[in-house]
């Protein structure tokens, strides 16, 4: 059990004490990790960043996403592993005709790789930076980020990160990071441009902008 967004091992063996933690944080984009970052640096935590988004496409979409991350871990020195890797066919042999449940496959192959870092690194917990955004599946995230904290015996971070979203944003706006215009894959990059009314068909455009 994950209590109030703390992981059970770390409450357990020092409950008084964040900077004991060592968190490992998959990063989605710059833009959503501004603010879950600075929360948890601000408690003392042990932050480790991971890029694994093999999801993002086209090319040079998952380009500006990944050359932002790196530009934000500059400015912030923070501590982060790139896994760069576009994964275009091995999505779309998992996703083809189950378009469906590809927010599903989404989530699992990026957190999935995160909690077997976490284990890697001996870290006390993973968790990402997609629960900052109000227009990802958040209940989905939580459900796939406990099954897998079970499968490989580390703990998920379940913090809820929402109420920070504008703001973090804000925060990417003044460091001119780039920001884009869809949630991430081809289905969502279609999507921005079918339209129904004003809004796009996809909240991944709107959460966005």
């Amino acid at each position: 059990m994950v209590i109030r967004g703390i992981p059970r091992t770390f409450l357990r063996h020092r409950k008084d004490c964040f900077s004991c933690m060592k968190l490992l944080m998959h990063i989605c984009c710059a833009n959503c990790a501004t603010y879950p970052v600075s929360v948890l640096k601000e408690k003392g935590i042990t932050l480790k960043g991971l890029w694994f988004n093999p999801n993002i496409h086209p090319y040079m979409e998952y380009k500006n996403r990944l050359d932002a991350v790196r530009k934000l871990g500059q400015l912030w020195d923070l501590d982060i592993e790139y896994r760069d890797y576009y994964g275009l066919e091995e999505y779309l042999r998992n996703v083809v005709g189950n378009k469906a449940a590809r927010c599903e496959y989404c989530y699992s192959v990026r957190l999935e790789e995160t909690a077997i870092k976490a284990r890697e690194i001996n870290a006390d917990a993973f968790s990402t930076t997609l629960l900052v955004s109000p227009y990802q599946k958040f209940d989905m995230i939580l459900e796939m980020g406990r099954m897998i904290q079970e499968k490989h015996d580390v703990e998920f971070h379940a913090e809820d990160f929402r109420s920070g979203y504008s703001e973090g944003r804000r925060m990417a706006k003044t460091m001119d990071l780039y920001r884009q215009q869809y949630c991430g894959c081809i289905y969502s990059e279609m999507e921005r441009y079918q339209k129904d009314g004003s809004e796009a068909k996809s909240g991944g455009f709107a959460a966005h902008r």
